[in-house]
């Protein structure tokens, strides 16, 4: 099969501009107008473009969008004002019968592109409300955030330009298939340019899509590292979420989510509270699951993106924020979240005794110039501390903690000092009962619909288990 040859950006500007129906404003904020030249250097741009401007001022924004509470100009709120300004705006002023066949949409942007002292990296928010047709009762919509990684502001206006052509390009001809149009944001561009890390569909044509899952393709094409959507399943970006917190985090496959799951992470939480400066009010918990696990759970390594929500939906039950990322090693994880944090704020990862050896294993970081050392300099940065829960060895009847854990010879010292140094700690609140659950056998036993499995799961687990048929779930002679 050939494949599908991909339009540059003048292709796709021309391609929409000779379009009758498709007739729109654009408004970008932050980085001159870098999209909507496209459509006039294309040419018959008057069949496309009804308004282009840019509130360069920030008096001048206020006075046509109003003042955000925050103060801020390059956020979702921003963008979304605009959106309804400009869109309302047409509606309003375009009623001759001339644009009675038109179908009306609204681009916008609103990006800060890096500075002079290259501290601020650049990133922004770009979106599109639009109608297919024009009959059409309510329009789509599709918002994404997006961080530049070029080092120049005039690369990254040039990238900037061209995402807006394509996101435009793919309202109109992808809109059918999302993961399509998601791919296509990329076209004539590099993943070393351009990181997309949130995108939201909403509209008639898209109410069938769920956003958890488009986040999810944003990992698995490795167009980000991190996606994160609350308990209610709405995509959060990450910054949001995450600046100037606390993070208590806690990594698993939650296959299901049982109560040594929970046990663990309530008893690394007690601990953590108590350090000085985390309180409820100024901690994000984070329950992680990693691209590589959903990977190892699907057949064959594909990705099952029902098992994927099975999990998620577990979760937000229970009333927490889920993150999915491509870090494998922990390291990369609190590197991660040290973005956010600030001084004095504290990261905490309540883990297993199995893990904690996994990372005091060189292996892992074979591909690192500075090997473990290098690694460990990011996983134990200042204020990152391993909450462990213990481990019972049935077969030496032992109670493994980080008092009695053993190392390799050649990092045993290396090990002290972290233990010695409080940055690792052990979890003393813990169900015994629980050190006898084993994920594998409960899978085994929901999959033949046996019972019994219930009372390893938290209060209303295994009534959606059963409600949704997950996890191979299955009602056996129901007629019996």
């Amino acid at each position: 099969m050939a494949l599908q040859q991909v339009l540059t950006p003048k292709q796709k500007a021309l391609d929409i501009n000779l379009n009758p129906k498709i007739y729109g404003s654009f408004a970008e904020i932050g980085a001159g107008q870098e999209t909507v030249r496209f459509f006039y250097r294309a040419g018959a741009a008057s069949g496309t473009v009804a308004k282009a401007m840019s509130a360069y001022d920030k008096e001048m924004s206020d006075s046509i969008y109003g003042i955000e509470e925050n103060k801020r100009y390059v956020t979702q709120a921003r963008l979304k004002k605009m959106l309804d300004h400009e869109i309302d705006l047409m509606r309003e002023r375009l009623t001759q019968d001339n644009y009675k066949d038109k179908a009306f949409f609204t681009y916008a942007n609103t990006v800060t592109t890096i500075d002079y002292s290259k501290k601020n990296e650049g990133h922004g928010w770009v979106g599109i409300r639009f109608k297919l047709n024009v009959e059409d009762e309510k329009a789509n919509e599709i918002i994404l955030h997006v961080k530049f990684k070029e080092n120049s502001a005039q690369l990254q206006q040039e990238t900037l330009g061209v995402l807006g052509v394509n996101l435009i390009y793919g309202a109109y001809n992808y809109y059918d298939n999302p993961r399509t149009l998601i791919n296509s944001l990329y076209d004539t561009l590099d993943k070393d340019q351009l990181e997309i890390d949130m995108i939201n569909f909403r509209g008639p044509q898209f109410k069938y899509v769920d956003n958890r899952l488009m986040s999810l393709q944003l990992v698995k094409n490795g167009m980000t590292d991190v996606v994160v959507f609350n308990s209610e399943g709405k995509n959060i970006l990450p910054a949001d979420l995450l600046y100037k917190k606390n993070i208590f985090a806690i990594r698993g496959s939650f296959r299901p989510f049982m109560n040594v799951n929970m046990d663990m992470f309530e008893g690394g939480l007690e601990v953590f509270n108590q350090e000085e400066g985390v309180s409820k009010d100024n901690t994000e918990i984070l329950f992680e699951i990693t691209l590589s696990n959903l990977m190892a759970s699907g057949k064959e390594g594909q990705l099952n993106e029902r098992d994927f929500l099975d999990r998620a939906d577990i979760i937000g039950k229970l009333g927490y924020n889920v993150i999915i990322s491509n870090f494998s090693e922990y390291y990369k994880l609190t590197d991660y979240f040290t973005k956010f944090t600030r001084n004095k704020t504290k990261i905490g990862l309540a883990m297993g005794v199995n893990n904690l050896l996994e990372i005091f294993n060189e292996q892992y970081y074979e591909k690192l110039p500075g090997g473990i050392m290098e690694a460990f300099g990011k996983l134990f940065k200042k204020d990152v501390k391993i909450y462990l829960y213990p481990y019972l060895d049935k077969e030496k009847d032992i109670l493994l903690t980080s008092k009695n854990l053993k190392v390799s010879d050649n990092l045993h010292e290396l090990y002290k000092y972290f233990l010695y140094n409080g940055r690792i700690e052990d979890i003393l609140n813990y169900n015994k009962d629980y050190l006898h659950s084993y994920s594998r056998k409960i899978l085994e036993k929901i999959a033949l619909a046996e019972s019994g499995w219930e009372s390893e799961c938290p209060e209303g687990v295994a009534d959606l288990i059963k409600e949704r048929g997950m996890f191979g779930y299955r009602l056996k002679y129901i007629l019996e």
